[in-house]
């Protein structure tokens, strides 16, 4: 009669809920850069529109 080892786990469920939430702030920096708003743009805006450089 063999005994079977119980199988090893696959991926910590924290790992997968990491990974989840990093994906979706990767998404979203996407998104607001590809929209304009995100990366300190409106910064930059500020600087010139208050008479700077």
């Amino acid at each position: 009669m063999k005994h079977d080892p119980k199988p090893t786990p696959g991926i910590p469920q924290w790992v997968k809920i990491f990974v989840m939430i990093v994906l979706v702030l990767v998404l979203l920096l996407l998104i607001l850069h590809l929209t304009g708003n995100g990366f300190g743009n409106h910064m930059g805006m500020s600087i010139r529109a208050s008479g700077g450089v």
